[in-house]
């Protein structure tokens, strides 16, 4: 059971080693970052994807990103993910899900799109990639739309995060922005905790959202 400290805010990891799974796990849930996407083109994703259940017990959320078929979703689901996301709308992935009842978080840009995605059943709408199209593009799709949960993903920092909530969007998440891959090599896991802080702080500070799976 996730803790209700849970913040609708997601960290997408790509391209870890073993090495970086007890780190980066105690790091996340010290500041309270309860969800964690381990993309399936990172090498040996499966395994990571089983440490990371293990590092993280009850207090993570342990899922795969990067799923483009279902062979990616059978792999994932085999590993133990608790969600899947996808970079786009892949309906047989999205069916999947939902005959399993595993929360689906699909990729989406267009009204069309996003749109058919919620319809198809997914738990949110990635909507990716948002900083291309910024917070505004949110607010726009949220008027004629605005039962659709979305989460922004893409270029989310701790200089627009609060735009982004600001303009309707239900989560966000972050990815190489802050879990940099020269920091992973380096061990740098300072560094990442620093710039990890930053975007909290800059979240806590102007909003107040329910979690990502609520």
């Amino acid at each position: 059971m996730i803790p209700k400290d849970n913040l609708p805010i997601l960290a997408i990891l790509r391209g870890i080693t073993e090495k970086d799974v007890i780190p980066l796990a105690k790091l996340l849930v010290r500041n309270q970052i309860r969800h964690v996407e381990i993309t399936m083109n990172t090498d040996d994703a499966d395994r990571l994807i089983q440490q990371f259940r293990i590092a993280g017990k009850a207090d993570l959320n342990v899922g795969a990103g990067t799923v483009l078929n279902m062979q990616d979703l059978r792999r994932a689901l085999d590993a133990g993910a608790e969600f899947i996301v996808c970079p786009s709308l892949i309906k047989d992935v999205i069916a999947g899900c939902v005959s399993k009842n595993i929360p689906v978080f699909p990729g989406a840009l267009t009204p069309t799109e996003i749109h058919t995605a919620w319809k198809l059943g997914a738990t949110m709408v990635k909507l990716f990639p948002a900083s291309l199209f910024g917070p505004g593009y949110i607010r726009a799709v949220k008027a004629p739309m605005n039962n659709i949960k979305l989460m922004a993903v893409g270029g989310v920092n701790p200089q627009n995060i609060s735009k982004f909530f600001e303009s309707g969007a239900d989560a966000v998440a972050f990815g190489a922005g802050i879990i940099r891959s020269k920091w992973l090599e380096e061990g740098k896991y300072d560094l990442i905790e620093k710039h990890l802080r930053m975007l909290i702080e800059a979240y806590k500070s102007n909003q107040n959202h329910p979690g990502i799976f609520t």
